[in-house]
């Protein structure tokens, strides 16, 4: 009797379905067709994915290889555009670092141009001979603004120009077609393009 109810009072172990998997993949590993999204079918884990050692099909692999292609094809343009970034960089530093030089020297002549203004004036009176100090002087001033490109303007008798006169005085002639500069009250200067000083002119204007 013990035997009997030990053995009804066993329950019999639940039976486990087998696990289905989903089938994700686009490319039927069999026909080598592509699958629609609702093609999918229930697959057992053996044929979920390929066994060890099994080729892909060609139009998987030609699927592998254009992302490949394309993925290099993205970083070589990843690298093209930091390269190019790089040289624009390199060149606006370069071009600031030229535009800071060339106001630093305007800045120290500008500051040396009164004394440039007189020596002009004493040549003018013929004050400057040849072996005196004060022409030694001279010499050596506008050697250094040769040397760093410093450069009048401003002559006689050259077409009247607002970028680089200043006009201080106009006079009337009969004799003018248009604006010229006829006499230079004081020299100007500069420094490449940059204008240091414009050149103070009296300006012969056509008449009326």
């Amino acid at each position: 009797m013990a035997k009997k109810n030990e053995s009804e009072n066993e329950k019999p172990e639940p039976v486990v379905p087998d696990p289905v998997v989903k089938d994700k993949r686009r490319i039927d590993p069999e026909t080598g067709d592509v699958r629609q999204p609702d093609q999918a079918e229930a697959v057992s884990p053996e044929d979920a994915a390929p066994a060890e050692g099994e080729e892909l099909s060609a139009e998987d692999q030609a699927l592998l290889d254009q992302a490949e292609r394309d993925l290099v094809a993205e970083m070589r343009d990843d690298m093209l555009r930091a390269q190019a970034e790089l040289v624009n960089f390199r060149a606006r530093v370069e071009r600031d670092r030229v535009a800071n030089r060339e106001a630093i020297i305007a800045e120290v002549l500008r500051s040396l141009l009164p004394v440039v203004d007189d020596l002009d004036r004493a040549e003018a009176h013929g004050d400057l001979v040849e072996g005196a100090p004060l022409t030694l002087v001279a010499q050596k001033l506008r050697a250094t603004f040769d040397k760093y490109g410093f450069v009048r303007v401003g002559e006689k008798g050259e077409r009247f120009d607002p970028n680089i006169h200043e006009a201080v005085v106009q006079l009337p002639s009969p004799d003018a077609t248009e604006q010229t500069v006829a006499d230079v009250i004081q020299i100007g200067y500069k420094l490449g393009d940059r204008l240091v000083r414009a050149a103070k002119v009296a300006v012969s204007v056509p008449a009326e």
